[in-house]
């Protein structure tokens, strides 16, 4: 028999949010998003390289084919080797190499942008789940309390009932009370299972894990700001928001398009240059090494000079020798090198498409930047409103909370000597416990907005 101990893991905030930072999986694809774009750039700085290639080929040949050094053809089978080096260097080519390198750079940056932004989407996620898992704590110890509250009164019932100083539907409402505590310890149980396993799921750890979040002291939060001019808060956020930021580099990415595109309508100018060689196994035997002598005969002299006059005989004929591999490939070694121009006279109108496309996608990104700004306004400006109306919230629920708590500790006495009947002792008791509900949810609430306008401002979110 083996017993395996897990150690509960004790979560603060920071913790949670380190975790998620480090494990998370769409931060992991982020990144390697990220990498893609910065590979992009260097291979757009490696394309002002020349290019350098070699291609070497090697096979036989086979059937009717010219004989070497002779007017003639044979079936034959043939070996041969090519071998070919090129280099090729673009001197010009409108711009778009180096226009190149700057769009690529903009576009890690969007990249690296947008990792912030996912980061920081999921810090804003984590805070909430937390203060949903201290949310859901503090209405699972409210409800244990109304249920001890619940089974007091369950139990006086019975005994009030016992000694017929209450009815029997005196005794069912006080049982049907303590079932309906038990079915709010239930919903806020499961709302905590439910925050809790969401907690993890941000953090990539296994659902069995057993962990439970540390509680920050939350009277230090008494004096939340709720008061913020909103200029400054909208001129703030629009130089951190990774939204904002993000479009803004799209749109610079779109308008070095343009350039790119506008670059088709100018030459090429490329430096290029060659060397080559070959073998043939035809040539094998066929390499000249010397020629045979004329041969003479004579066929009489001049009158008067006595010169003697001869005819040839027999031509001068070349003499082959063996012809090695290195000595071809020496022999037919050839350089070659030069510039080419290519200019650009009608390509079906791409190059006039590819430039108008640019522009109409830059302005589609402008208009984007521009509705990302005015949403982060209108978003900025209904969360200054949301804090506001939470803070008047949280007082209104704390007094309402705490008139309804004096009214039952009132009414619990009376109803403890027989002053007040059931009905009334349970209408004092749900607007309690319903205003306790109300109050903790108001609290964490209020911490919440505060926390949104933190992120909107850029500052660390930290309870």
């Amino acid at each position: 028999m083996s017993v395996t101990a897990h150690a509960q893991q004790v979560i603060t905030l920071q913790k949670a949010i380190d975790l998620t930072l480090q494990n998370n999986l769409t931060i992991k694809q982020a990144q390697i998003t990220e990498s893609l774009a910065k590979a992009d750039v260097d291979q757009s700085r490696f394309n002002l390289y020349p290019t350098l290639s070699a291609n070497p080929s090697a096979g036989y040949g086979f059937g009717r084919s010219p004989v070497a050094g002779a007017y003639a053809y044979a079936n034959q089978t043939i070996f041969n080797v090519n071998a070919q080096a090129t280099f090729q260097e673009v001197l010009f080519q409108g711009g778009q190499l180096r226009n190149q390198i700057i769009e690529n750079k903009i576009i890690l940056d969007a990249d690296k942008t947008s990792t912030a932004k996912v980061k920081n989407d999921l810090v804003l996620n984590v805070v909430v789940d937390y203060l949903q898992i201290l949310t859901n704590q503090d209405l699972i110890a409210a409800a244990k309390q109304q249920i001890d509250i619940a089974k007091i009164t369950l139990d006086r019932s019975q005994k009030n009932f016992d000694a017929g100083n209450q009815t029997l539907a005196d005794l069912s409402q006080a049982k049907a009370g303590l079932s309906t505590a038990d079915l709010n310890l239930t919903t806020a149980e499961n709302q905590y299972a439910s925050s809790i396993l969401t907690l993890k799921q941000y953090m990539e750890m296994s659902a069995d894990s057993d962990i439970v979040v540390e509680k920050p002291d939350i009277s230090k939060m008494d004096n939340i700001q709720t008061l913020f001019n909103a200029d400054d808060v909208i001129k703030t956020a629009l130089g951190v928001n990774p939204d904002v930021k993000l479009a803004e580099l799209q749109q610079k990415s779109y308008e070095q398009q343009i350039k790119i595109a506008k670059g088709n309508y100018y030459p090429t100018v490329a430096l290029y240059g060659g060397l080559a060689s070959y073998y043939s196994s035809a040539n094998i035997k066929y390499r000249v090494v010397g020629s045979t002598p004329l041969a003479f005969e004579t066929i009489g002299t001049v009158t008067g000079t006595n010169q003697t006059v001869q005819s040839v005989t027999q031509v001068s004929e070349p003499i082959y020798g063996p012809y090695s591999f290195t000595r071809q490939f020496d022999d037919n070694f050839n350089q070659s090198f030069g510039i080419t121009l290519q200019i650009p006279i009608f390509n079906h109108f791409t190059a006039h498409t590819s430039v108008k496309k640019a522009k109409l996608n830059y302005e589609y990104a402008r208009v984007t930047t521009d509705l990302a700004r005015i949403t982060l306004s209108k978003t900025i400006l209904q969360a200054l409103l949301d804090v506001q109306a939470a803070q008047k919230s949280y007082i209104s629920a704390q007094q309402t909370y705490q008139a309804n708590k004096e009214a039952f500790n009132v009414v619990q006495q009376r109803y403890n000597v027989g002053l007040v009947n059931s009905l009334d002792y349970n209408t004092s008791l749900t607007n309690y416990e319903k205003s306790e509900n109300d109050m903790i949810q108001a609290k964490y609430t209020l911490i919440f907005r505060s926390k949104v306008i933190d992120y909107y401002l850029g500052n660390p979110i930290v309870l």
